[in-house]
């Protein structure tokens, strides 16, 4: 049985993001990707100006006049949304937590999908790859995509580990993004469009990411809150990890430890930044405070300027 508060949010979030697919989305999703190439359409009589090399020399020798193939593109894709639901996307100190904002996400770009005839197919992963669930058609099936994650329960607070007699939390403990694109390979053999929706506060992808997007048509969705690049003054503050459980209390009323703050994650932000640019990967980043449509309808909207100039 489906918990009566995930089938409002699911019922919520269905009429809510088709509405978008289909009055905000609808034209520039389908002019920001390409199909899959050209598939024969029919022949037809040869008309001045045609490319000779597309003659088809069978049978223009059979009806003594001369013929032409006509290809149409492929427009068929498939879809991939590897969405992380690892304990720090329960974190959200804006409209909704992270969590909340990748189903939205993943319904809209699903939506956006099917309403051009495009299979869609879904990767859960925490720490490990928890959910997968083949690509297919159809608004059924969307919403049982939206439902894997909105029912989806991330696993307790990953254990400790013991180094030089203290309690050290490891560094995105619960957060493994290298298993869910190493599996994308294996569940979309041939080249997809993949959105990996993420916080992307974790190591050790970088080379997975690499051989994903070589094969790929990767996209990255970076959620993010306003808390994550800003700590409030608010005095003595105790902070949980939550994907360890380490607790520690901050004096935030410190500039110096504000400052410090701001500037590590500044840095996590541009290293990521520079690793998305190197691999030729286009990323956008949706606020848990904000609107999830327009970073999403620009994205496409620049997609589309940069297919259509090749």
């Amino acid at each position: 049985m489906i918990p009566r508060e995930i089938l409002a949010a699911l019922r919520t979030i269905e009429i809510h993001t088709a509405r978008l697919a289909n009055e905000q989305l609808s034209g520039t999703y389908k002019s920001s990707f390409k199909g899959q190439g050209l598939a024969f359409r029919e022949v037809r009589p040869y008309q001045p100006g045609d490319d000779v090399r597309t003659i088809d020399w069978n049978v223009s020798a059979r009806m003594n006049d001369p013929f032409v193939k006509v290809f149409v593109e492929e427009r068929e894709m498939t879809v991939m949304l590897a969405v992380d639901l690892s304990a720090s996307e329960r974190f959200g100190t804006q409209r909704a937590p992270k969590a909340r904002v990748a189903s939205e996400v993943a319904a809209l770009l699903a939506f956006s999908a099917i309403r051009n005839n495009d299979r869609v197919g879904l990767i859960l992963s925490t720490s490990k790859v928890e959910r997968i669930v083949p690509p297919k058609k159809g608004e059924k099936h969307v919403m049982r995509v939206v439902r894997e994650i909105l029912g989806f329960e991330a696993p307790h607070p990953a254990s400790m580990r013991e180094e030089s007699s203290h309690r050290v939390p490891k560094l995105g403990a619960a957060t493994d993004l290298k298993s869910a694109l190493e599996a994308l390979a294996h569940v979309a053999r041939r080249r997809s469009v993949a959105f990996v929706v993420s916080d992307f506060f974790t190591s050790g992808y970088e080379r997975a990411l690499s051989l994903a997007s070589a094969k790929h048509d990767v996209i990255a969705v970076v959620l993010t809150d306003k808390r994550d690049y800003e700590l409030p003054d608010v005095g003595l503050a105790t902070f949980e990890d939550l994907e360890s459980g380490e607790m520690i209390v901050v004096d935030t009323s410190d500039k110096r430890v504000r400052a410090h703050f701001a500037s590590e994650m500044k840095k996590i932000r541009d290293t990521r930044q520079k690793l998305f640019f190197k691999l030729g990967i286009d990323a956008v980043e949706i606020e848990t405070g904000g609107s999830f449509v327009k970073p999403i309808r620009d994205l496409f909207a620049r997609r589309a300027r940069r297919v259509s100039t090749r």
